[in-house]
């Protein structure tokens, strides 16, 4: 399925405020985790609990990672970056896909290991109620993160949430496989599951990765979105057509650059004067966005670009 560009509801300084404060957030539960599950390995010594205690350390420099991306991606142009600091975000997002998926591979190397020699778990009461304490907390951090997500359509937050999601299912395999292995009495249900959470890691940090390149690579904003930018530019009655529209999103800013058509017959400042109306209201439909427009009379042939219709992917 092709990953969308997500617009953000609110901007400025409050947006700036929800995504430092999941990035907080986020560093205070990961610090959580780990002091608990590393308690509970040491208890247990279950590959399927270190595999969620590798997780939680992941979690930990990813959410690092992003507490410092979240405040680079905040700060304003400057001579060398003329557009900002945005793709700070995309970028601190594949590097959480690639922090997960080296995790992912140390934690298969491991279960293979334990396959190979099966070790018994021991104490497995510890590491039940470890991870149901897990579940919760990590619970709670994801319903706030899908909030600031919603918000302000940060990416980086967006990734940050999709690995704690995928945390939930881990400790949940977690807490399924010491009850199972507890009443079954079987070694290799251990290592066969924390093998399976690591399979589970990859696939969730190829989505980041697609997630992270959808903005690198520049992706236009969904077709609802561009069909209502042309519509915006053509209520202005003066305003004939539209096209050479372009679009993209860097973190928290929108980028959107389109040619608009009047009469060629306008004054100047009468065409500069159509074009900073339709400028303010495409800004009030996307506070968020920074937008050049183009002015060309009407009728007039050059080059322009022409693309087919977006395919899209199921």
């Amino acid at each position: 399925m092709a990953e969308r560009t997500a617009l953000p509801l609110i901007h400025g300084e409050a947006a700036k405020r929800l995504r430092e404060r999941a990035t907080n957030a986020a560093l205070a539960v990961a610090a959580v985790l780990i002091a608990a599950k590393f308690a509970a390995w040491l208890a247990t010594g279950s590959v399927a609990l270190l595999s969620s205690l590798v997780d939680s350390l992941v979690d930990a420099c990813a959410s690092l990672l992003n507490f410092i991306a979240v405040r680079h991606a905040a700060t304003p142009a400057d001579r060398e970056h003329r557009f900002g600091h945005g793709k700070a975000e995309p970028l601190a997002a594949l590097g959480q896909s690639a922090f997960l998926i080296g995790s992912a591979m140390l934690l298969m190397a491991e279960a293979v290991r334990r396959l190979i020699q099966p070790t018994p778990v021991t104490n497995p009461g510890t590491g039940i109620a470890v991870m149901a304490f897990s579940v919760v907390v990590t619970l709670g951090l994801v319903t706030y993160q899908r909030h600031v997500v919603r918000q302000t359509g940060s990416l980086a937050i967006g990734a940050d949430e999709l690995h704690y999601r995928s945390d939930l299912v881990l400790n949940g395999s977690v807490i399924l496989t010491l009850l199972l292995g507890q009443a079954l009495r079987l070694p290799l249900l251990d290592p066969v599951f924390g093998g399976a959470i690591g399979l589970w890691i990859i696939y969730g940090a190829v989505r980041i990765a697609r997630l992270s390149l959808t903005q690198l690579m520049d992706r236009e904003l969904p077709d609802e979105e561009r069909g209502r930018i042309r519509a915006i530019a053509e209520t202005r009655p003066e305003v004939t057509a539209v096209h050479d529209l372009k679009t993209r999103v860097a973190g928290p800013t929108a980028f959107i650059q389109l040619h608009i058509e009047m009469d060629g017959g306008l004054s100047l400042l009468e065409a500069h004067r159509i074009s900073d109306a339709v400028e303010a209201d495409l800004r009030r439909a996307f506070p968020h966005a920074e937008i050049i427009i183009h002015e060309d009379p009407a009728g007039i042939e050059e080059p322009r670009m022409s693309f087919p219709p977006r395919v899209a992917h199921n």
